[in-house]
């Protein structure tokens, strides 16, 4: 089983980083809803903590407080490159280190989190709960998990 202690300090910190880099990359795919959409992170982030499941990396990584990266960038597409790189970064950390169900435990962390981010509130002129934006925000990150 791999853990954070299977890693530098810098790498898990990258490893913590790429759930809130692709929350903060559909927060900014449109304005508005920041509070909803930290609360809903903070959400998922609390429902892995409950399940405690097999993985003691999900598990770790769970139990760290989640925070939005405001140093991203200072434009949404800053925020898009960058925080699509950390997410590229840390799967790349994950699957050097970790086994194959833990890397796909956490790609699919990652992914839960930018959609509740994406479904926390309904946008202006969307048919459904996501907006267009934020979908293209969704597949851009899931192709930078590898999914």
């Amino acid at each position: 089983m791999t853990s954070s202690g299977d890693f530098t300090e810098q790498e898990w910190d990258t490893i913590l980083e790429g759930p809130t880099a692709a929350a903060m990359i559909v927060t900014t795919a449109e304005r508005g809803g920041t509070f909803r959409e930290a609360l809903a992170m903070a959400r998922v982030y609390a429902e892995a903590r409950k399940e405690h499941g097999e993985s003691e990396l999900l598990d770790e990584l769970a139990a760290h407080r989640p925070e939005m990266d405001r140093h991203l960038g200072s434009t949404p597409q800053e925020v898009r490159d960058r925080g699509l790189q950390r997410v590229r970064d840390a799967v790349a950390l994950v699957a050097a280190k970790a086994t194959p169900i833990e890397l796909g435990e956490y790609r699919q962390f990652v992914a839960t989190v930018a959609r509740r981010v994406a479904e926390a509130k309904r946008e202006k002129g969307a048919d459904g709960a996501i907006s267009d934006a934020e979908s293209a925000a969704i597949a851009e990150i899931e192709a930078a998990l590898g999914a």
